[in-house]
């Protein structure tokens, strides 16, 4: 019920009807006596309201959770107390409509008029004069067939919605609707709100008049539904598919088969999706609309025309142009989540609009909401000819224009005086020059052909605090050229329109209001002062909405709130790069079984490094199994002698102390500590003491000599994560109130599964992907000096074999083996 661009049009030619009997008329029938007889041509608006309109009315309403539903109800409700209201309100999950109901009346839109009424009284009256009809438009349980007025307001919220939705909602709904109410036996007088943008793409005045084109609305509607049979099919081609497994295994291989099949699938959703759009967007370009929500509209008006003006039923359309916060009713500045302009007013304020291709003389039609709503609330009190429907602009361009340059200069003037909050103090908001949408264009396609490149070149590059901070940057330069490649698209038709909305009409219906009731009823735009209107109503009113996130802490904050205690929680550490710094590279050479192993093995080990860093980036447990083959041959007997000597000290020795503080905090709280690692069990007993459990893999043994092989197959990624539900099964732990804790993006599979995932010096990949999920994000402190020292039989660094073990560890550890 929103707003987007338009085409003039002039009454089409239809089959004039024949006019029922007065008496069957709902409002007929309710004409008080001294009504004026037609032979004075009293303007029909004047007829309404000598007869007071909607006195007494059953008023249908659809879209009454949406924002300019929540407002008719409330006008309803304290304005009009003699009406009844049924409103359509769809079961959402397990929220029965009732409960839909009751969460409708918290809203703040309500508030006053609770407050002069009571807590008390306010219930009661909605109980006795509200009734919940269950159901969607295109499934509408049985209706009364006493309804006097329906006004229907439910839509799409999108302008970009795929095209097979916006026809099943601005179509769909409305033949849903009208078939409803045939079938009911109610003969209501429709108020079908549309918008002021139906018109098409053109230039000159619209007239409130029925809309000119001939296009078979029917026929498009058959083709959008069969538009995403075609593309699913087309999704699911060898070469379309090929694409998205081979992107998604480059990114998602090291997370395991079913991490890539997700991931793939999800590609391909979008991809789906994306089509869609574009399909949506293509053909109302086509067929000369600005985008497909507006297509659908004006289809949505045909459908209302033919289904039900031309029956013989009575039919007004209210087009209401951009509608924004309310000006003064319930209260100034009351608006329901951002709308139509305010995305793009806070991408501004925020900075992230350096320009911007839109006309400085295009009129930008802005109209506060309580406008529209006591427009169609008037629309709705008058005495509708069936054989006339009547049209209605609620707009601003033509009594009151405000040039796109001017609202500009109202947006940069509120945030240069109240600049928007930024972590190193505040933003400043760019001057637009208004160059041209050409040379906007192709600013924008060379800034985002750099970060896309600068993106991908990161990622390869080892996770440092640098890198990270190089991620961050880039990411949110990306964010901005998001934004503005997005509302480039989506506003570019509204920022450089050259339609002016004829409202001779709409102005009629604000005089046919008593003079002494217009200014809390009425909708006279040329009063609004817009400067007044956007730098004391509007503007502080959406940035209000953004105050909750303005304080919230970064992402590497989060996550170290008190742990709550608890015993059916798990707290689930990797090892390697999290509790541990160390690598399986590392921790092999620090067995050192012998200096003549040791002097042949980092010959070997050096050559094979490209080897191993090629399993590692396919897959993890891939890397574990051709590692592991190193230990052939070595006896179980000699590790465990290590391990209790200087291997065990060794490894003591670049433990994290944050990952064991914290570990010992959660046991504190009655956590379960459960440690897993892909390196074998052997070399692990060290740790014991610091958790309560430590899941590690085993090697197979023949006569007391490992193998090379593994006992059971690694326990990395996916397998984790199945290992993981079945442990939670096992020990009655909830995983929704459980944390998990690891530094790789082949942790993904499991650590999603945890309520409380944290990614502790993650990988870029991670880092990404930590960001995007809003995961806490940790960087834990490596060993101290004293740790260092303590360390007894650390190699000295004049040692050759030492010289040699540091060359081939950090090549490893630099790229996470």
């Amino acid at each position: 019920m929103t707003d987007t661009p338009a085409t003039p049009a002039t009454p089409r030619k239809r089959a004039t009807p024949a006019k029922k009997p007065a008496a069957t008329t709902p409002a007929a029938a309710k004409a008080p006596a001294t009504r004026k007889p037609a032979a004075a041509k009293a303007p029909v608006e004047k007829a309404a309201v000598e007869k007071k309109g909607l006195v007494g009315a059953h008023v249908f309403l659809t879209g009454a959770t949406g924002f300019v539903g929540q407002a008719v109800l409330e006008r309803l409700l304290s304005s009009h107390p003699d009406t009844r209201v049924s409103i359509l309100v769809r079961t959402k999950g397990s929220a029965t409509t009732e409960t839909r109901l009751a969460n409708l009346m918290r809203k703040p839109v309500f508030k006053a008029w609770k407050e002069s009424v009571g807590e008390e009284e306010a219930a009661r009256i909605v109980a006795e004069r509200v009734r919940v009809v269950d159901g969607s438009l295109t499934s509408i349980a049985d209706l009364p067939n006493d309804i006097d007025v329906v006004i229907h307001g439910a839509s799409t919220v999108s302008f970009d919605p795929p095209i097979d939705e916006a026809f099943d909602t601005n179509v769909g709904g409305a033949l849903g609707l009208y078939g409803a109410l045939l079938a009911s036996g109610s003969d209501p007088h429709v108020v079908h709100v549309s918008t002021c943008y139906v018109g098409g793409i053109r230039k000159g005045i619209l007239p409130e008049a029925s809309l000119t084109h001939d296009v078979d609305w029917r026929t498009e509607a058959v083709a959008a539904k069969q538009a995403r049979e075609q593309v699913e099919l087309a999704s699911r081609e060898p070469e379309n598919l090929r694409r998205f497994i081979n992107r998604s295994r480059a990114v998602n291989g090291k997370a395991g088969p079913q991490a890539v099949a997700q991931a793939a699938e999800t590609a391909r959703a979008e991809w789906v999706t994306k089509q869609l759009v574009d399909y949506g967007r293509t053909r109302a370009e086509s067929l000369g609309w600005t985008d497909v929500y507006t297509l659908t509209k004006a289809f949505g008006e045909r459908a209302a025309e033919e289904l039900w003006a031309q029956a013989g039923h009575r039919l007004s359309v209210v087009r209401p142009a951009i509608i924004e916060s309310a000006l003064s009713h319930p209260f100034p500045g009351w608006i329901d989540g951002f709308k139509v302009a305010d995305p793009l007013i806070l991408a501004y304020g925020r900075g992230q609009l350096p320009d911007f291709p839109g006309l400085p003389d295009s009129i930008l039609d802005i109209i506060p909401v309580d406008f529209v709503v006591n427009a169609i609330i008037a629309a709705a009190g008058t005495d509708a000819d069936p054989a006339d429907p009547k049209y209605y602009h609620v707009s601003s361009g033509a009594s009151n224009p405000l040039p796109f340059h001017e609202m500009y200069e109202n947006v940069n003037e509120f945030f240069t005086a109240n600049p928007l909050p930024h972590e190193d103090g505040h933003i400043s908001v760019p001057l637009w020059r208004f160059p041209g949408a050409l040379k906007v264009e192709r600013a924008l396609k060379r800034r985002e052909d750099i970060a896309e490149f600068a993106e991908r070149n990161i990622t390869r590059l080892p996770s440092t605090k640098r890198t990270q901070k190089w991620l961050d940057g880039v990411h949110t330069n990306q964010s901005a050229l998001e934004t503005l490649r997005g509302y480039t698209e989506l506003y570019r038709a509204y920022v450089q329109t050259e339609i002016i909305f004829d409202d001779a009409n709409t102005k009629a219906l604000h005089h046919s209001i008593p003079e002494d009731k217009r200014s809390d009823l009425g909708f006279d735009v040329a009063a609004i002062d817009w400067n007044d209107y956007f730098q004391r109503v509007h503007f502080p009113a959406i940035t209000a909405l953004t105050k909750a996130f303005a304080n919230r802490p970064s992402s590497n904050k989060r996550g170290e709130r008190p742990l709550p205690v608890r015993s059916d929680v798990l707290a689930v550490f990797d090892l390697e790069g999290t509790v541990l710094e160390s690598n399986l590279v590392q921790q092999y050479l620090w067995l050192g079984i012998t200096k003549t192993f040791m002097t042949k093995e980092l010959v070997s080990l050096g050559l094979a490094i490209p080897k191993y860093l090629r399993a590692e980036h396919r897959d993890r447990g891939d890397f574990i199994r051709t590692f592991m083959r190193r230990y052939e041959g070595i006896k179980v007997a000699r590790i465990e002698a290590l391990v209790r000597g200087r291997f065990g000290r060794q490894l003591l020795s670049h433990v994290i102390p944050d990952a064991l503080r914290r570990a010992q905090a959660h046991r504190e709280a009655g956590h379960r500590t459960v440690l897993v690692t892909g390196t074998i069990d052997l070399m692990t007993t060290p740790l014991a003491p610091f958790f309560d459990e430590i899941v590690a893999g085993s090697m197979h043994v023949r006569d007391g000599v490992l193998t090379g092989y593994l006992a059971t197959p690694p326990l990395v990624d996916e397998a984790r994560a199945s290992w993981l539900r079945q442990y939670a099964k096992q020990h009655g732990a909830n995983l929704s109130q459980s944390y998990g804790y690891g530094d790789s993006h082949a942790d993904v599979p499991w650590l999603q599964l945890l309520g409380h995932p944290t990614a502790v010096n993650p990988d870029t990949q991670l880092y990404s992907h930590a960001q995007a999920k809003r995961w806490a994000i940790q960087t834990w402190g490596g060993r101290s000096k004293r740790d260092d020292t303590a360390a007894p039989n650390t190699p000295v660094s004049t040692s050759p074999e030492k010289g040699e073990q540091q060359t081939v560890t950090s090549a490893a550890a630099s790229n996470g083996i």
